[in-house]
Formats: C-alpha cells, structure tokens, sequence
C-alpha cells in the first residue's frame, strides 16, 4: 500500500494535527507554500510543485533545499498548482492520496478541490480529503463499510450526481434502504453510527461521504 499526501495552500487554522499521519502517509508533496507548510510541520517533504507566486524567495530556497524534487511552473498556466501536485501524485501510482489544506480561504479553490477527488476515484484511487472538523471522501456505485471514528462522529451522504439511486444504509441511527435521494435533499444528512461498523451501498450516481463533528 501505497499512501501519497498533497498539501494545499489553505489557511493553517483548518489544518488538523498532521503529525498523526505521519505514520501512515508514505509520500507528502507540497503544493507551491502548502510544501513550506509541510516543512515548519515536521514533516519529509519529497515533491514541491507549484509556481511558487505566493512565498518569498527567501522562503522558495528553503522549499529547495528541504525537497527531494522540486519543480517549478510558470504563473501563468491552465492548472492550478493544486492539480499539478494531483497530478505528480497520479504519477506515483498510490492506493490513497489524502488532500490537505484544501479548504479554507477562497470559496472557488475549496469547491474546485473537492471536485478533483473524483478525478482521483476514476483511476479507483481512494481520495481523501481532510481539515480540521472533516474527512471527506468521493465514491462510486457499490459495497462500503464506514468504521466508528470518535474524531468524526457525524456521517452524511451527500448526492454530487442528479441523482443517487439504491441508497442503503445499515447500522445507522436513521437506515435507509433502497432510496433514491437528488441532488440538493437533505434525506442523508447528519447520521450517526450505532455500532462500530456500519455499512452503505447504492446502485447509481456518485456520492461524497462527509465524516465531521461539531
């Protein structure tokens, strides 16, 4: 298994302790200052891709001088440096690639990243997507177990397609089963757990479960 980090330039008061991840991601990339946040984290910083226009070139030469790859791009380009990082990722051929100060700041930046989750689920990479109040994750039509998580006790299922069809859920406080929920209804909002697994499963559509707490 192979697990890949992607640190955005989002504010750093919606950055969850990164340190507790430490274990499990083997690879962090660092998206133009998201790769100066990996630094002064602690944290091994393998790629810094980005066109580097929001630090100072002070602050670029320590980027350099920490980063194993460094690879910088003109300011003026059809990405944004987010998704170049997404794709340095792809290029990794990872299980999982978490997303980190993605949200935050600019409304357009957070929307458009939580979009790019399902470029990550069409190459059947599970895409994670996670601050400090929420873990969110993109996924296709099928079978999935969602595990008890103290950290994020509130689960919802959010349509992203017009419609999601087939929708059960079991060892939720409010199951469903065999529903049909479109885009903008609140039918799978604000779940919980009763026990320490439970399970989802839908026919159609694309859904994003949004693990948070309060």
């Amino acid at each position: 298994m192979r697990n890949v980090a992607i640190m955005g330039n989002g504010p750093l008061t919606e950055l969850p302790d990164l340190l507790q991840y430490h274990d499990q991601i083997d690879i962090w990339i660092g998206a133009d200052r998201g790769a100066l946040t990996i630094i002064e984290s602690g944290l091994p910083l393998t790629y810094a891709v980005g066109d580097f226009d929001s630090v100072s070139e002070i602050e670029k030469q320590t980027i350099q001088d920490k980063a194993e790859f460094f690879k910088q791009h003109p300011i003026e380009k059809d990405m944004t440096d987010f998704e170049l990082a997404l794709e340095q990722a792809f290029e990794l051929n990872p299980d999982t690639i978490y997303f980190f100060g993605v949200t935050g700041g600019r409304l357009d930046h957070t929307l458009i990243n939580i979009q790019l989750l399902q470029h990550v689920i069409e190459r059947n990479i599970r895409g994670i997507l996670i601050n400090r109040t929420n873990e969110l994750e993109m996924t296709k039509p099928g079978n999935h177990t969602v595990t008890q998580d103290e950290q994020y006790d509130t689960i919802s299922f959010i349509p992203i397609t017009p419609k999601v069809t087939g929708l059960t859920l079991t060892n939720f406080y409010y199951p469903l089963t065999n529903a049909t929920v479109t885009i903008g209804s609140t039918l799978s909002i604000s779940n919980k757990l009763i026990s320490n697994y439970g399970t989802f499963s839908y026919e159609e559509g694309i859904v994003l479960v949004v693990k948070s707490r309060d």
